[in-house]
């Protein structure tokens, strides 16, 4: 035993004069350090046969030491979000759950960086002042951003296409649609009518230009009403006029509604005297206004020309209801229950018109209750622009504020509704 470790003694002395009890200690103290180094020897030689493995992974250990977990991920955050490189020696912000270079932030609407201080609230890559631009509404017209000022941004909106549009393109000229009301916005084109009416290229597609292209149209509402059980009889000529011939009734533009066509009837108004309160005779007479007519007649219907084809069938609507009501007989209506239920008619052909999501040739809403087989044909045939008119034409009609036209719409959709949509039931109320 002791002659085997001798080489492997490590500068140890060993004295005679030792008790063998300490002899025995340093024996063993001397066969725990040979063991080791036979451990470390096997380390060097497996070393020289796989030194690729073994360097590997003591520089992997030598990086867990230099590098605790929690360091290896404050490394990978240091990669730049913008850039994806990595962050050296230097400055760097730590904004919007990232780490950026300095000039790796920039500010989306002027691309410029953005210090620590000037990150705005939106959680989004921007100025707060720039942020504030960015969110500025574009002016459907001009293209530009609309305008601020102190009080802030103003701006008109369509109540139906909701388009935004600074307030001075009001009054500035833009022209604006005849039909869909839209102004025209930079960069389209819109048609000028001979009578100096502007029309969109979207309205203008299928715009009904003259009397002939309307025989078909006329064809369809009185099939319309044939189907509601109120078949108009007499024939009588539906013509597409210019604005001019219909420059008096515009002029007056009763009730705040622009006339956009007219039923022609033979009569007559005459101012009628009556007697006054408790039937004075003297100073106390009363002047009345009351329609003469000879004998129920019918001359023609009169529309303006160049509207598309469903604002032109809705106004044919309105105006046939008019000349049932002078064939029929009902010569002294209420004006606003007159116009009222014309309204209806009106608004019921064109929720014939409207279409359904999942089924092109669906009926109309429950309002209607009647869809003629006449107008279904067209239906599969609208284009998306027809059918965003139909909404916006009815929608024309159930929010007209008008004393006249709108109040006798609702007021005669509540009969309508009272009388369980019986058209001939609310005809009989309304002349009563």
């Amino acid at each position: 035993m002791q002659a085997c470790n001798e080489p492997f003694t490590l500068g140890v002395n060993v004295s005679s004069n030792l008790h063998k009890t300490d002899r025995a200690k340093e024996d063993s103290l001397t066969i725990s350090e040979l063991n080791r180094e036979l451990e470390e020897k096997c380390k060097l030689m497996k070393l020289e046969v796989q030194p690729t493995k073994i360097n590997r992974e003591i520089f992997k250990e030598k990086e867990q030491l230099n590098h605790p977990k929690d360091e290896n991920e404050d490394h990978h955050l240091s990669i730049c979000n913008g850039c994806n490189s990595e962050i050296e020696d230097g400055l760097s912000i730590n904004a919007l759950g990232a780490i950026w270079h300095c000039q790796c932030l920039c500010c989306l609407h002027c691309h410029k960086p953005i210090a620590m201080d000037e990150i705005s609230n939106s959680e989004r890559k921007y100025h707060r002042l720039c942020y504030k631009e960015h969110c500025r509404p574009n002016c459907y017209v001009c293209r530009k951003k609309i305008p601020s000022s102190k009080k802030g941004i103003k701006y008109h909106k369509h109540p139906f296409w909701e388009d935004k549009y600074c307030p001075s393109h009001d009054d500035d000229g833009t022209a604006q649609c005849c039909s869909c009301e839209r102004l025209q916005a930079c960069g389209t084109e819109y048609i000028m009518l001979a009578d100096n009416r502007r029309l969109c290229l979207e309205c203008k597609e299928s715009a009904v230009m003259d009397s002939y292209e309307c025989k078909s149209l006329h064809f369809e509402i009185r099939e319309f009403f044939k189907g509601l059980k109120m078949k108009v009889e007499k024939v009588f000529p539906l013509i597409l006029v210019r604005k001019q011939a219909l420059n008096k009734a515009e002029e007056e533009k009763t009730n705040g509604v622009v006339t956009r066509g007219i039923c022609l009837s033979e009569e007559k108004m005459v101012t009628r005297v009556s007697r006054g309160r408790n039937k004075q005779l003297v100073g106390m007479a009363k002047e009345e206004s009351q329609r003469v007519v000879r004998e129920p007649k019918v001359i023609a219907i009169l529309i303006l020309y160049g509207l598309p084809r469903l604002l032109t069938g809705y106004i044919l609507a309105h105006e046939m209801m008019h000349a049932y009501l002078r064939l029929k007989g009902y010569r002294n209506l209420n004006t606003i229950l007159e116009e009222g239920i014309c309204q209806v008619l009106g608004h019921m052909w064109l929720e014939s018109h409207r279409c359904s999501t999942n089924n092109a040739a669906s009926s109309a809403s429950s309002s209607s209750r009647i869809t003629p087989s006449a107008t279904m044909s067209k239906i599969g045939d609208q284009s998306g622009f027809e059918k965003s008119l139909v909404e916006f034409c009815i929608n024309q009609i159930e929010t007209d504020e008008s004393p006249v036209y709108g109040y006798g719409f609702r007021k005669v959709t509540e009969m309508m509704v009272s009388n369980h949509y019986n058209l001939k039931d609310t005809l009989k109320w309304i002349d009563m």
